[in-house]
């Protein structure tokens, strides 16, 4: 088990940049995160050592913001609100929140340390991710779609039309993936679940961030890296709200390279080695 405490400096196990290169410590990234509106942490799902920093982070974030702090994550999602709420509130058992909400598979190792924090010290957790039926109808039959659900549906998608710039940073990645699939697969819808899925997040972290309040969100990096995804949703409804940026990369050494330049506010580089593990 990762344990609190300082890195060897001779023997580095991660490595913490800024956006054009220079390293800087723990202390650096927390001041640099306490000064903003939003902090938009995206990992690799399932390196340990991109959750034990989640931790680390959201840990010290609360011993100076205190009440001021709200988290949320991708990996829960908005008609579950409810569940995650009644479990914060101790109304009802751990075993209930893991049967009736859609955690994901490492939810126990990597998400319930984040979402028990929370409850220890009686924060609000947000599930900030549209359902996924959702995004897979939009992947399937386009944004329009959205407009056949309900008003009790459309409450847990943000509010219709939603903007897509194909132009924005990883959507013209995710376009030409979707191109590769072949001619029965529609490209722009692939891209289209994934901006509903951003602009989601985006939305419900507005909604629910209080005055003067910090938010810490955990995303897959591919979420917010360049400022793209839920960044740009965020920039877009509030243009006047100040996000930090986290991007997780790994390499086989911690050592920043050409291609992290500009991924983010803070680029954190952890080691290939440990990127795969059994839960």
């Amino acid at each position: 088990m990762l344990q609190r405490g300082p890195i060897p400096h001779d023997k580095p196990v991660y490595g913490l940049y800024d956006g054009e290169g220079r390293a800087i410590g723990h202390q650096e990234m927390l001041g640099r995160c306490v000064r903003s509106d939003v902090i938009l942490f995206g990992e690799i799902h399932e390196h340990p050592l991109v959750h034990w920093l989640q931790r680390e982070l959201t840990r010290d974030l609360y011993e100076i913001k205190k009440d001021d702090l709200m988290l949320g994550a991708e990996m829960l999602e908005a008609d579950n609100q409810l569940i995650v709420d009644e479990y914060l509130a101790g109304i009802i058992e751990h075993e209930h929140l893991v049967r009736e909400a859609k955690v994901w598979e490492n939810y126990n190792t990597d998400y319930r340390p984040l979402v028990d924090t929370a409850k220890e010290h009686g924060l609000r957790f947000i599930a900030t991710n549209i359902p996924r039926r959702y995004a897979s109808l939009v992947a399937r039959e386009g944004m329009k779609a959205l407009e056949r659900l309900s008003d009790e549906a459309k409450r847990y998608i943000a509010p219709l039309p939603i903007a897509l710039d194909l132009s924005t940073p990883g959507y013209r990645q995710a376009l030409e993936i979707g191109m590769a699939h072949g001619a029965h697969f529609d490209a722009q819808n692939f891209v289209a679940a994934q901006a509903v899925k951003d602009a989601t997040m985006a939305y419900f972290i507005l909604k629910s961030r209080g005055p003067g309040g910090l938010f810490i969100h955990y995303n897959g990096d591919y979420h917010s890296k360049e400022y793209g995804g839920i960044c740009w949703y965020l920039k877009r409804y509030d243009p006047d709200i100040t996000v930090r940026t986290i991007s997780s990369v790994s390499r086989d050494t911690p050592v920043f390279d050409g291609e992290c330049k500009g991924l983010a506010d803070i680029v954190l580089v952890v080691p290939e080695a440990t990127e795969r593990r059994t839960s």
